[in-house]
């Protein structure tokens, strides 16, 4: 059995009727949406976010869900799918998980007003069913996403990223989403601000966790879900990098920063880019802090007691820094 069938194990159920309730969160009068909806749903992912609620809800209400965590997995799911969407859209890509993007298919106008749509669709599910304290989470998680990729498209164009910028950049870009989702798991089963917050610290953490690990994928030449030094490419500053710039010589500097901004079409120059950042620990020292946050967010879980459920968090903290892509 592969990891993330273990994972879904022990909320195999809740995820099956997830599946329905979330094709039928997406239903329009207006068959073009059905048409790229299905689209959508017949090329889902690992669909980690509604695990993540399911999960976190199970474990804190003696594996007990109900009607507010289904709500709260189909919305997390919707904001979720709409921003691929649209980033599919800003990053002028025409793939998404080996099919052809919405807007490859359907061009960027319609693109744009699916991910609204779906938008729409998430905030709508909340507010029919008065769901408004799993709206607050919801609507923190969106304004944060929003932020982190402003934020990081300007400090991208300066080159002049500090690491607390970095954090603060995936923090809100990628952290903030799986923070709602393990908010909302157990916003939705119980009314404890103190647990609600522990979760939330505990989906931020292993957030963080995620995107060193994607940034590392970036020096690695395993068969991955993006290429080899397309964040160089595109000027993203990942951690290696940003350790590596404030450790090397003046000198080196000028030569890293001209070769990410003048030289990022050159594949020479970014294998040159890539061995130096290799050479100098930038790998190395990113691998670390990412095994911090992991440590700090396994230590979140240590009070709960054991549960098939917990077991199953602990394996998704593990995989997230261990998957192959």
């Amino acid at each position: 059995m592969n990891i993330t069938s273990q994972i879904k194990q022990p909320i195999f159920d809740e995820m099956e009727l997830f599946e329905k309730k979330f094709y039928e969160s997406m239903s329009s009068q207006v068959a073009l949406l059905n048409r790229i909806t299905y689209y959508i749903v017949n090329r889902k992912g690992k669909q980690m976010r509604p695990m993540f609620v399911f999960l976190t809800a199970k474990m804190l209400a003696s594996g007990q869900v109900n009607e507010r965590t289904y709500r709260g997995a189909c919305v997390i799911e919707l904001i979720h799918t709409a921003t691929l969407v649209h980033d599919d859209v800003v990053d002028d890509s025409n793939r998404r998980r080996g099919f052809f993007s919405i807007n490859a298919l359907w061009k960027n106008k319609i693109a744009v007003l699916v991910g609204d749509y779906l938008l729409s669709k998430g905030l709508l599910l909340s507010i029919d069913y008065g769901d408004f304290d799993l709206l607050r989470i919801i609507s923190v998680a969106v304004r944060e996403m929003s932020e982190g990729e402003l934020l990081q498209i300007e400090k991208a164009r300066r080159l002049d990223i500090t690491e607390e910028v970095y954090y603060e950049i995936i923090r809100k870009k990628t952290a903030t989403l799986i923070a709602a989702c393990c908010a909302l798991g157990a916003q939705s089963v119980i009314e404890d601000a103190v647990q609600v917050e522990n979760m939330r610290k505990f989906g931020e953490l292993i957030g963080m966790a995620f995107q060193i690990k994607d940034d590392l994928f970036d020096y690695t030449d395993e068969a991955i879900g993006k290429p080899t030094g397309i964040d160089i490419k595109e000027q993203k500053m990942t951690l290696p990098l940003i350790h590596v710039l404030n450790t090397c010589t003046s000198k080196e500097k000028s030569w890293l920063i001209n070769s990410i901004k003048n030289h990022n079409k050159d594949k020479k120059r970014v294998k040159e880019v890539i061995a130096f950042v290799k050479n100098n620990q930038g790998l190395s020292y990113a691998e670390n802090k990412m095994m911090q946050f992991q440590a700090e967010a396994l230590s979140l879980l240590a009070n709960y007691p054991d549960s098939d459920f917990k077991a199953a968090l602990v394996l998704m903290v593990n995989y997230v820094i261990e998957r192959k892509k």
